[in-house]
């Protein structure tokens, strides 16, 4: 038996992963079926498996390259993750008897430290210290990397596909247009975004509907890009970015036209999201719209995406599926008028992003290093593929605050889709 032929044993039977692809051991011995290889770089990527068993450890082998996947790794990952996904881990029978292999091959010892791209969070969970701390941990990566990997617009959320020719940056376009005609803005109205990320909404607002448009963040690094591209454009005082947290943010004594809330419902957390729907609610005048465009997850997915998504890329995320998001804005005092699934334009968005991630993967390797790299790469290929098979969604959710004789003001149909 080859060193290939003992990884497998000890990995499908010891440590009960499932991996129904090819193996290539650091000694360039290979076993099982043919397809994607999985290429186990070294023992210490054995002892990652022992440690953590299942989709963490995997994605840390693979973050520091202990472990890579030679061929198509979005394929991989479908080989992979589809076995591995729910993995118990080992037990102490399994495990006891495995130690014999598990010590000739040196999977046996410390547990490795954690990559340096892991996040570390502390204090209450969604308190206001560890939020920021977890939106800083993805959003202040560097303007520069996502200008990089997004669109001119800046724009990092599903874009709206109407065309198979379309750029992505003419989806992304018609993904804000969309979301104007269905706010029904015109000129001279006042429009909050809450979570603007690099101020796509916003801007676009603003230049192409003439609004009076106010964005809300809490990534300082956003805060300052938001800025220089309102005095690059010329819209001081009709754009204005402010560095605060939702929960602190006031309207004051003139509410909003109009709300939107573009994929930031996804970090609240599940105890707060009442407060962040009555925020939403607390903002906008009677019979103005709501616009909230949300990644959603299938009943029986991982809240958060995963073991890999939480402890690298969205710590403390939540998503839930649709009906539990209307409920919060329904008992918030919305009334909901209309709901668009854009998981089919998630999926081509990712895949415009994965294109450019791969053209220009040397010089994300420049401003970020090989190990960030690595786990964006992971990300967007992962993140793909949970779109593809339908474990994420995301929508258009629109809604209106009634007035007092329950009035909503809102038109017959929906033209914003002709």
């Amino acid at each position: 038996m080859n060193i290939a032929q003992r990884l497998e044993s000890l990995v499908g039977t010891t440590l009960d992963i499932k991996l129904p692809v090819r193996i290539r051991a650091w000694d360039g011995s290979e076993a099982g079926p043919a397809g994607p290889v999985l290429v186990i770089r070294s023992r210490r990527a054995l002892r990652r498996l022992v440690w953590a068993p299942g989709e963490l450890g995997l994605a840390r082998a693979y973050v520091t390259g202990d472990l890579d996947v030679d061929g198509d790794l979005a394929q991989g990952l479908r080989d992979v993750w589809r076995r591995s996904d729910g993995a118990g881990g080992p037990t102490m029978r399994t495990l006891a008897a495995g130690l014999p292999l598990a010590a000739r091959l040196g999977a046996l010892g410390p547990p490795p430290r954690p990559p340096r791209s892991e996040a570390k969070l502390v204090g209450r969970l969604h308190s206001r210290r560890r939020d920021q701390a977890a939106i800083a941990h993805h959003y202040d990566l560097s303007n520069d990397f996502y200008r990089l990997l997004l669109d001119d617009h800046m724009a990092y959320s599903s874009a709206y596909f109407t065309d198979d020719q379309q750029t992505l940056h003419e989806a992304q376009s018609a993904k804000l247009d969309l979301i104007c005609r269905k706010l029904g803005l015109t000129e001279g109205m006042r429009l909050l975004d809450v979570g603007c990320g690099w101020g796509s909404l916003v801007l676009f607002a603003a230049e192409h509907y003439g609004v009076q448009a106010t964005g809300i963040t809490l990534s300082a690094r956003q805060h300052d890009f938001v800025t220089a591209r309102i005095a690059e454009r010329g819209l001081r005082g009709r754009v204005e970015v402010v560095l605060r947290d939702y929960r602190e943010f006031s309207s004051g004594p003139e509410l909003f036209d109009a709300v939107a809330s573009v994929e930031m419902g996804e970090h609240v957390g599940d105890e707060r999201y009442p407060e962040y729907a009555s925020m939403l609610y607390r903002s906008v005048k009677p019979t103005g719209r709501l616009l909230l465009q949300q990644m959603s997850r299938r009943a029986d997915a991982a809240p958060g995406g995963g073991a890999f998504i939480e402890s690298y890329i969205a710590p403390d995320m939540h998503m839930r599926p649709v009906a539990q998001t209307l409920n919060h804005l329904q008992s918030a005092g919305f009334e909901v008028r209309d709901i668009e699934a854009m998981r089919e334009h998630y999926v081509r968005t990712v895949a415009c992003w994965i294109d450019t991630f791969e053209r220009r993967y040397d010089e994300f390797v420049a401003l970020a290093g090989e190990e960030v790299a690595r786990v964006w790469r992971l990300y967007l290929v992962g993140g793909s593929l949970a779109f593809e098979q339908g474990r994420m969604g995301v929508d258009q959710i629109l809604a209106v605050k009634p007035g007092a004789d329950g009035e909503a003001a809102m038109p017959w149909g929906r033209p914003w889709s002709m």
